[in-house]
């Protein structure tokens, strides 16, 4: 009896040890990050290696959905929307699946990213964008399974996947030229009313040139068809800091009747103390 609970005990340590000891995964995760343009593309996925098989048509079937990698789906993340195909694809994160084939690829991004392996119900309505790759044979063989962001201009790159002989691309567009330009016609059309409101507010809570905030902030409200409880609030506020008394005073009686307007307590309240502490009340 006492040899057998012996016997249990060395097993039982001997299963604890083990189990606190790291090994290499088979395929391990990876993470590549890439700039294109103006936008941020990040892809998580794990790594197969070949370890003496057959790939494609053997191990991934040709025709067949493949999670494209191994483990958990991999996913990629795009922080602008972008175009693949002709097809919009919103910002956010996708998983990748793909349909390997001897000449071509099906490529297509998932929205349902969570969980391993391909989904068991595929979902139609979940297919954000899909496209065709054609395979490029490779003069060598590609260990490890491989992802890539190659051919990288300002407006565009190509999406690559290398594994055994095997490469396709898929190139995708990035919105850098209408980012940029859009940003040029607002800088060329100079401050708008936002820019004039935050630096004249930034100016007086900072202790700066109070008279800069308050042609700031004159020139913010001229810009604003129609002025809010808050930024009256402020006006009245930078006026005061000014000197002026009668402008803050008005002002300040306008913010009022737009907060009480809007049942804002807090507005009508803070206008109130205001008008008293400034002798209108």
């Amino acid at each position: 009896m006492k040899k057998i609970t012996l016997l249990v005990f060395m097993i039982a340590v001997s299963f604890g040890l083990q189990s606190q000891i790291s090994t290499p995964a088979a395929s391990p995760s990876s993470t590549l990050i890439q700039k294109v343009g103006l936008t941020d593309v990040t892809v998580e996925y794990s790594r197969p290696s070949m370890r003496g098989r057959t790939i494609f048509g053997d191990l991934v079937p040709y025709d067949k959905l493949w999670r494209t990698g191994a483990n958990a789906r991999t996913k990629i993340t795009f922080s602008e929307n972008v175009k693949i195909g002709g097809q919009e694809l919103k910002a956010g994160s996708y998983a990748i699946f793909t349909k390997p084939g001897a000449s071509s690829w099906e490529v297509i991004f998932y929205t349902d990213y969570n969980g391993g392996g391909t989904p068991s119900d595929w979902d139609e309505s979940k297919v954000a964008a899909k496209t065709t790759a054609q395979v490029q044979n490779l003069p060598f063989e590609v260990e490890t399974f491989t992802i890539s962001i190659d051919g990288l201009s300002d407006n565009a790159a190509t999406l690559g996947m290398f594994w055994s002989d095997a490469y396709v691309g898929v190139k995708f567009d990035v919105p850098t030229d209408k980012a940029v330009t859009s940003s040029i016609e607002k800088v060329m059309k100079g401050p708008d009313a936002n820019d004039y409101y935050a630096a004249a507010v930034y100016y007086m809570n900072s202790g700066k040139d109070i008279n800069k905030a308050k042609e700031w902030m004159d020139k913010a409200m001229s810009m604003t068809e129609k002025p809010a409880f808050w930024q009256l609030r402020q006006q009245s506020l930078i006026y005061a800091k000014a000197g002026d008394k009668k402008q803050a005073i008005e002002t300040a009686k306008k913010s009022l009747a737009a907060a009480e307007a809007a049942g804002n307590d807090d507005y009508i309240k803070m206008n109130k103390d205001s008008l008293k502490e400034w002798g209108a009340m």
